[in-house]
């Protein structure tokens, strides 16, 4: 069986961790912190700070794993390429996970060198050169850390007094060490979705059905698959997203961001792993969850195909507060609810809008999606962290 060092440990590294063990494969959790959720069910956990090149090289070489699977932003993912010259397999690749795990290098590949269509765009170092960046692209627009995840460190311009406030708060969400900013123009979109995207050792690409999604505070509250779409507007985001999935070169599931607007189909973001809107997913959507279909893409086992098998939902539990040990009220009238699931994500520490735990609600086929969304979302709001 093989080996995987998982380097970060929260939700999304905790259900790829399930699904590795229930085909026999020996997993290491790392991450910042003890009893992390994927740390809870890993056969071995690590604690270090993954920005630090020579602490990430020392648990590479004590387990000397199978293949390592980045989970999160804040790794010093160039040693990456070091690790693939000593025989290792970075999953999806060590160009994909540096390229991607900074949104300068990913959106200049997309935009630049692929031709895909993105939001104007411009980066910044300072306060001062936000400025100028904004007076480039106009208001409103949005404001992102290089290196973020779930919607850290983002917001919206809409008058010039947000710039400095954008600037700070864009440092204080920022992950690693990069200062650095990209500001987008706003796309005035009609909706938003996720296209998982499976690349396999054969070379045969492999998509999902498309996942819609809402954020706030850029992050995601409630996803739901299928999305409602034309299929010439599918067809557009699935070549974009075979596309610079291939440019990057590697094998596992990534999650490919699109806006969709009247002029078409923009490319916004990647990531080269399983993507928190995907957890809808887990309600049995399909005929494989997007973490099996990331682990057999790694393992390099057949995927013949990916089917829709019913309609879900995933709605976000929101911490409200800080707590320490937090306990769930409500539960109960999650597991009265017919057709509905639920995940609590075993993390010890709450904190304001800290995503805590996700509701599922399914119907059939033929069921209606909008009133699954809300049922889900309506009952996420029922469950109280305290």
């Amino acid at each position: 069986m093989a080996k995987f060092l998982i380097l970060g440990s929260g939700e999304l590294g905790k259900e790829f961790i399930i699904a590795a063990k229930r085909i026999g494969q020996t997993v290491i959790a790392v991450d910042s912190y003890e009893n992390a959720p994927a740390a809870q069910l890993a056969d071995f956990s690590e604690v270090i700070n993954m920005l630090d090149g020579k602490a990430l090289d020392a648990i590479v070489e004590k387990h000397k794993p199978d293949y390592i699977v980045p989970e999160i932003e804040a790794i010093r993912t160039e040693r990456f390429y070091e690790y693939e010259k000593q025989g290792y397999k970075v999953i999806p690749s060590a160009k994909a996970a540096n390229f991607t795990m900074n949104r300068k290098a990913i959106r200049d590949l997309a935009a630049k060198e692929l031709g895909l269509k993105t939001a104007a765009y411009r980066y910044a170092t300072s306060a001062e050169s936000l400025k100028k960046a904004v007076a480039e692209i106009g208001i409103p627009c949005v404001v992102k850390p290089l290196m973020s995840s779930s919607g850290k460190g983002q917001s919206t311009i809409k008058t010039d007094a947000d710039i400095e406030k954008a600037w700070k708060y864009s440092q204080e969400g920022s992950r690693g060490d990069v200062a650095e900013v990209i500001v987008e123009a706003f796309i005035n979109f009609n909706y938003e979705i996720t296209l998982l995207t499976v690349s396999q050792r054969n070379g045969k690409t492999l998509f999902c059905p498309p996942i819609g999604h809402r954020q706030e505070r850029g992050d995601y509250m409630e996803s739901w698959q299928p999305a409602p779409m034309k299929n010439d507007v599918l067809k557009e985001a699935q070549q974009m997203a075979e596309k610079v999935t291939t440019a990057l070169t590697g094998y596992g599931i990534w999650g490919v961001e699109f806006f969709v607007a009247n002029d078409g189909v923009y490319f916004s973001e990647l990531s080269p792993r399983p993507h928190d809107t995907g957890m809808v997913t887990l309600a049995n959507t399909q005929n494989f969850n997007e973490f099996e279909l990331h682990l057999r893409a790694i393992l390099g086992l057949p995927i013949p195909e990916i089917t829709q098998e019913r309609i879900g939902t995933s709605a976000v539990i929101l911490a409200t507060s800080h707590v320490e040990n937090p306990t769930f009220n409500g539960l109960e009238i999650l597991a009265a609810s017919p057709k509905t699931d639920f995940r609590i994500f075993g993390k010890h520490t709450a904190r304001p809008y800290r995503r805590m735990g996700v509701v599922l609600t399914y119907d059939t086929l033929d069921g209606n999606i909008l009133e699954v969304t809300e049922k889900a979302k309506n009952l996420a709001s029922k469950v109280k962290v305290v």
